[in-house]
């Protein structure tokens, strides 16, 4: 605390003070923590570079089997199953979120019961059930009109494009049920002073509307759908994990043909990423556009 003399004017100990405080030396605020932290961090990225430059991974063998042609083939059925499935699921989400909204009891009761089963199952569970469908219905089709043996029609394909299809409209529902609920009820009340039927006002008005909300968590989606799909592994589906499981039971190259996998899968989920910054910038146009120039 500073004390001024009574022989001392009231602006002259300001300025007093003034030149105390312009030669005072300015320290840095040291952060020890941020610089641990960062110490630390930097010593266990160098420390895990140099275990997979010096280590026991036999980098040749990554680049040779990374163009392999069963890599490839099960590069291209990973992007092939991640399409299809993801339509299937949107296809699915967007319906049964409109049944979650309906004033139809029965209809809610169904879209209810369908998210609550397949959200409430692990994915490897479905997908076992959906491949040993035979089991339980030995035969499809109309009995004396046309049939079909199960176990020809199911097969891994087709099995994991429902389960993962199926699976992935249960949490799509939510999505498009929360984007549709984030639009205001003033537009739904606007539609329909003009005649729009309810489903004309959910295609025309409400759902553009509600993309900017609902792309962002879809895209996200799509991303994990593209990991998700190695699960068809297990049901003999030739995804790309497949794929590399096949080659190193044969030549016992187990780390450098998951390296292999590994890269594509960030490649794919890259590309997909940009994607979907680019849809999301589209559906985002005129969200927080100053009204006009100043």
């Amino acid at each position: 605390m500073l004390s001024v003399s009574k022989d001392v004017a009231p602006g002259d100990a300001i300025d007093a003070g003034t030149a105390d405080a312009t030669q005072l030396e300015y320290v840095r605020r040291r952060h020890w923590g941020r610089y641990i932290a960062s110490a630390v961090i930097l010593a266990i990225v160098v420390y895990i570079g140099l275990a997979f430059a010096h280590g026991q991974i036999e980098w040749r063998y990554v680049a040779r089997f990374l163009t392999a042609k069963s890599i490839l083939t099960g590069l291209v059925n990973t992007i092939v199953m991640t399409v299809l499935a993801m339509a299937l699921g949107v296809a699915l989400g967007v319906i049964t979120a409109i049944m979650r909204l309906s004033t139809n009891p029965v209809l809610q009761t169904v879209a209810q019961a369908y998210v609550w089963l397949f959200r409430g199952t692990p994915v490897i569970l479905q997908l076992l059930l959906w491949f040993n469908l035979a089991l339980v219905f030995p035969s499809i089709g109309i009995p004396g009109f046309f049939e079909w043996r199960t176990v020809d029609v199911m097969t891994p394909f087709l099995a994991a494009l429902l389960g993962l299809g199926i699976n992935q409209g249960a949490y799509t529902s939510e999505v498009v049920r929360a984007g549709l609920l984030s639009v205001d009820t003033g537009q739904y009340e606007a539609a329909k002073s003009i005649g729009m039927p309810r489903l004309q006002a959910l295609r025309r008005v409400i759902l553009p509307q509600a993309m900017r909300v609902i792309v962002p968590p879809i895209g996200n989606e799509l991303v994990g759908m593209v990991k998700l799909t190695s699960l068809a592994s297990v049901i003999q589906y030739a995804e790309m994990l497949h794929s590399a499981e096949n080659i190193y039971y044969a030549n016992a190259r187990v780390i450098e043909l998951l390296m292999v996998a590994g890269i594509w899968y960030l490649v794919v989920v890259t590309v997909l990423s940009f994607m979907q910054s680019r849809v999301e910038r589209f559906y985002a146009r005129g969200a927080g556009r100053p009204s006009g120039r100043q």
